[in-house]
This record gives structure tokens, C-alpha cells and sequence, in this order.
């Protein structure tokens, strides 16, 4: 089978960034998520389906089909930068893990050319899933978002026990695994819920390393232009002090702290 004929549903191709995995990378952003987070900055990555969304100049269409291979070409393009800074491609969403025949044809075009890979991923899949793609995985940036079950599905719409069954196995059997924490106040913000996440991060998933992302207002408009409510309301981006303050706590289980991507 000719995998660059596989075909997905994506809503955008973002190049020259350096916050989601080692380098200047290309991220691919695939449609669809099985959780609906409340904070979440790209919401049109949420539903599967094709959409609409308002603009100042009238409308867009959010989502198209494409093949592996259409998106590697674009990819490929820069490929100079990429070997100059360590980068590559990274997959991102929404969640690649509910196209994981899209995502494993792009991973091993990617590798087959000899591009760093990595996934920004929720790990809310069947590990089966996960372990077909992890061997053209180079960097998995993995979210954990709370240990509570209960505050988990309420602000995420799943619970995460799933989640963390899955990470202790991504976090043994990936060739890199960074933890990475979406920072929200209201949500997981104190020191104690930090801590519960870095202990989890250390003891059980033997990571060495975990990033702390923190909440920011910038895809509030999208939810708007979609027709939807943004449910953070006013809820402020937390202060330089306050993350300092949650970067000590996750330190004191021995973890490499970084905040931001």
C-alpha cells in the first residue's frame, strides 16, 4: 500500500515554530478530540466534522481532507531549517490518536526522509493505538492535566483514568516522554494539585521532565466565531510569581521544570 495515498482530515499546517518539541518544527494539526476542555484555545480542533467560522471579512471553512503525502511536500519545504536546529514535524490537534492511520502514514513519511517526529497528544486512546505509531515517535508530548478523576471529566468532559493507565505504558516504552501541564486557574493551579502531577510524572511514569503551560485567553474569539460560549469567563493568566511558585513544587520530585512549551 502506497501510505502517502492515506488520507485525513486536518485545519491547519503552522511552520517556524519552536514550542512544540526540540527545533523549528512544522506542526500538522489534525481535526477531532475526544475531550472537549474547557480552556482549550483551538476549539475548532474539537469536532471531527468540517466547519464554519465567522471572520471579519465574512467566513472561513475550518477543515479540509488531504492526503499523507499532499502534507508532507508541504513539510518537506523545510527541511534545511529543520537539520539546522534539530527540528521536525509535529502532530497536532485536536488529537491524532482518533486518525491513527493518517498519523502513522505521516510519521513514517516523516521518518523515511529523516525528520524528527513528535505528537502533542491527550493519550486518551486504546494503548494498541498508541503503541502502532510509538516506533516513529521520537518526542511524545504528553498532556496531564489532573490526577482527580471527578474535576478531570468536569472541566474535560472524560475522566482520566485511561489517560493515566496509558502514560506509565507511553512514558516505558516511547523513546522520549515529556509531561506536559496545561496551568489553570481554578482547575490545578495550587501547589498540591502541581505536586500530585510531578509525583505521578516521576514515581510512576519515570519521566525527567515536565513543562508547565500556562492558561492564556488567546483562542477566546474562536468560541465566538464558532457560535459557542467561552466558559473561562474573565479567568486571569496566572503571574510570572505564581507559575515560579508551581515550577518549585514540581521540582521537589526531582524533575527537570520548564515553564512553557
Amino acid at each position: 500500500m502506497d501510505i502517502s495515498k492515506v488520507r485525513g482530515r486536518i485545519f491547519d499546517i503552522q511552520k517556524y515554530s519552536v514550542h512544540d518539541g526540540p527545533g523549528i518544527r512544522t506542526i500538522v494539526f489534525l481535526k477531532g478530540c475526544a475531550l472537549k476542555c474547557r480552556w482549550c484555545c483551538n476549539p475548532e480542533s474539537q469536532n471531527f466534522e468540517i466547519q464554519t467560522m465567522k471572520t471579519k471579512d465574512g467566513s472561513k471553512t475550518v477543515g479540509r481532507d488531504v492526503s499523507a503525502g499532499k502534507v508532507m511536500e508541504e513539510v518537506l519545504k523545510d527541511q534545511n531549517y529543520y537539520r539546522r536546529s534539530g527540528g521536525g514535524m509535529t502532530l497536532s490537534g485536536g488529537e491524532m490518536l482518533l486518525q491513527p492511520d493518517f498519523s502513522e502514514a505521516l510519521l513514517k513519511l516523516a521518518k523515511r526522509s529523516g525528520i524528527n517526529t513528535a505528537v502533542e497528544s491527550t493519550g486518551f486512546a486504546r494503548y494498541e493505538t498508541i503503541a502502532r505509531l510509538l516506533p516513529y515517535i521520537d518526542v511524545y508530548l504528553l498532556d496531564i492535566k489532573h490526577m482527580d478523576a471527578k474535576k478531570h471529566k468536569e472541566f474535560t468532559t472524560q475522566d482520566n483514568a485511561l489517560i493515566l493507565e496509558n502514560a506509565v505504558k507511553i512514558a516505558q516504552n516511547s523513546k522520549k516522554c515529556i509531561v506536559r501541564v496545561p496551568t489553570i486557574p481554578g482547575f490545578n493551579d495550587t501547589k498540591e494539585e502541581i505536586a500530585s502531577i510531578a509525583r505521578f510524572a516521576r514515581e510512576k511514569m519515570r519521566v525527567e521532565e515536565i513543562n508547565l503551560l500556562p492558561y492564556h485567553r488567546f483562542g477566546e474569539d474562536k468560541y465566538k466565531n464558532l457560535g459557542r460560549n467561552y466558559l473561562m469567563g474573565d479567568v486571569p493568566t496566572p503571574t510570572e510569581k505564581h507559575m515560579n511558585m508551581l515550577k518549585l513544587a514540581a521540582e521537589e520530585y526531582g524533575l527537570r521544570v520548564k515553564i512553557g512549551g
